[in-house]
């Protein structure tokens, strides 16, 4: 997923003004028994990361849980209970492939059963990602339309958060994805947002990049309008990027008073550390030195905040960059780091 991030210099003048998101979970690669490089990463708290109040589900068989469980069975318990900062907190769910319905249906009965909320993102736009990592999408509208109807539908009533397609919108005001798609793209998202809002008790967030990547946040605001961002419950900011939560809560404050004062929720799964430093374009993808951030909450103290979020599943690799497998295969070693590297509560 193109995250790209502008120079860090460009970053610190935004904040100073005030205008301060690979991707599928997979059953990836699994762990040398050694103790891997990322176990000496500076470690970041001594305890495991802060359980702030959440309504959000834990998913009991997550790739961290598994993970956790493997480390434990081959006597690595420290790395074991590191590890624990990722998967004893919600993270969102990502359904892979032409039938969403599975993966859904799995998140919304767990978490239904134990009375807490999913966290789901429909990423499956055609033309996704502009050919890069996470390259792929529907092969037609026709069939995107199917996949939403299916994605929706196997929600029924359960609560759920929809992150509705990330990066389709920047891609478009970046001009990424070509004039052609446009009209279309717009016509898809309104009819998704529309589609899971016929759901009780479904919200909807269109997703609107990161500070760092387009940086005048009122170029997303006619996008975002085109798209049917007035029939959601806000957008989305910071998916899988490394923004700060100052930086994110104040470009999101700027954006929201553009488009009717709409909520916003943000992604603070890897932001612990901020983003990587330097003008270069592959910062966004699998970054070193990166932590966890702020853990997941929906009491953020902020009117416009509707909830802190891990949409982008730590450890999940964002593609085949610094040594890392395909775009969201589950990456050890990487979320070890982020996990040792964790924001201090």
């Amino acid at each position: 997923m193109y995250r790209l991030l502008r120079t860090f210099t460009a970053l610190t003048a935004l904040t100073a003004i005030g205008l301060t998101a690979g991707c599928s979970s997979g059953s990836g690669s699994t762990a040398d028994p050694a103790r891997s490089p990322a176990a000496d990463v500076a470690a970041g708290p001594s305890t495991d990361a802060a359980k702030a109040p959440s309504t959000f589900w834990v998913d009991p068989d997550s790739p961290a849980a598994r993970q956790v469980e493997k480390w434990e069975r081959q006597g690595r318990a420290q790395d074991a209970e590191a590890l624990k900062r990722i998967s004893e907190q919600p993270l969102a769910v990502w359904p892979a492939g032409d039938d969403p319905a599975p993966d859904v249906r799995a998140a919304t009965e767990g978490a239904t059963k134990d009375g807490r909320t999913a966290v789901l993102v429909a990423y499956n736009i055609p033309h996704r990602d502009c050919g890069q990592h996470s390259a792929g999408g529907a092969h037609s509208s026709a069939f995107y339309r199917e996949w939403v109807d299916a994605f929706a539908g196997a929600i029924g009533d359960a609560p759920a958060v929809v992150v509705l397609e990330p990066d389709a919108i920047p891609h478009i005001v970046d001009g990424c994805t070509p004039a052609e798609y446009h009209a279309d793209r717009y016509q898809l998202l309104s009819e998704a947002i529309e589609r899971f809002k016929r759901q009780p008790k479904v919200k909807v967030y269109l997703d609107a990049g990161n500070p760092g990547w387009i940086t005048d946040a009122h170029k997303l605001s006619e996008p975002l309008i085109k798209a049917g961002i007035a029939r959601a419950d806000g957008f989305s900011l910071n998916v899988s990027n490394f923004q700060s939560d100052e930086v994110t809560k104040a470009y999101g404050r700027t954006l929201s008073a553009t488009v009717g004062g709409k909520h916003f929720v943000m992604d603070t799964s890897r932001n612990g550390r901020g983003p990587l430093a330097g003008d270069r374009e592959d910062a966004w993808c699998n970054p070193p030195g990166r932590g966890l951030g702020t853990p997941p909450t929906d009491r953020t103290g902020d009117p416009l905040l509707d909830a802190v979020l891990w949409i982008k599943r730590p450890g999940d690799s964002d593609g085949p960059c610094r040594g890392g497998p395909a775009a969201g295969q589950w990456w050890p070693d990487y979320a070890l780091g982020l996990a040792r590297n964790a924001k201090e509560a």
